[in-house]
């Protein structure tokens, strides 16, 4: 089910409408009305070097028959980035295809480097009742020889990485003050098998409830504005 596109008219809509509860999308040009799973989106984040990639290969074994794990950076194609956007197009095509896979029942875990001012205000957040977002750190000179070591045709470079230390640092100073919070790990000392352990324990984590919102006007739903409904079960 494509969320932008209507199943009885076909209109393509510029972004989403979502009516909640329970989750529908709407059309915007026939006023279709079709049901729609609204599952929690949940993303393994962190800069390189902490091990987001090796865990990921983890999990796709340890919960195959609960989530699909995939990985943010098969989509890095060069008609999905723009710096100048913050690479928009690439965060909203990876929503679109999330919300697709939810419908089979199953929530998505993606891993790869993301934060919430990054997803939060796109249109298509709308398609979440939530958005979880985990951090893996490490200390910043073990994660600069961790980058320092990787084959040369991953072209690491002493710039490319002092803009990754900052990454790292930023995330570890302000997790607690981002909306939603991010929930930080450290990998600096542990092999990734038990960060794999400690990345399952927090998604068989329940959901704390979100806080009550104000009900959203029209323009402001259509933005993906909208209070969150509690989150369908899988």
């Amino acid at each position: 089910m494509h969320p932008l596109i209507c199943g009885r008219c076909g209109a393509l809509a510029e972004a989403p409408l979502v009516e909640s509860p329970p989750a529908v999308l709407v059309c915007q040009a026939c006023e279709h009305r079709q049901p729609f799973r609204r599952l929690p989106l949940w993303c393994v984040t962190g800069p390189s070097g902490t091990g987001k990639s090796t865990v990921s290969r983890i999990l796709v074994e340890r919960l195959q028959e609960r989530f699909v794990v995939l990985e943010q950076d098969v989509l890095w194609l060069p008609g999905l980035r723009d710096p100048a956007g913050n690479h928009r197009a690439f965060r909203s095509a990876w929503l679109r295809m999330a919300a697709m896979i939810h419908q089979s029942g199953r929530p998505v875990v993606l891993c790869g480097t993301v934060a919430p001012p990054e997803l939060e205000p796109l249109d298509e957040r709308v398609l979440f009742c939530d958005i979880r977002y985990l951090a893996l750190v490490c200390e910043p000179n073990v994660l600069a020889e961790r980058l320092r070591g990787r084959p040369a045709w991953r072209a690491w470079s002493e710039e490319r990485i002092e803009e990754t230390l900052d990454f790292n640092a930023w995330l570890r100073d302000t997790a607690t003050e981002l909306t939603p919070p991010v929930k930080l790990l450290d990998t600096t000392h542990e092999p990734a098998t038990a960060t794999a352990e400690r990345v399952q324990a927090w998604l068989d984590q329940p959901a704390e409830a979100p806080p009550p919102e104000e009900p959203a006007t029209a323009p402001e739903a259509a933005a993906g504005g909208d209070a969150l409904e509690p989150c369908d079960t899988p």
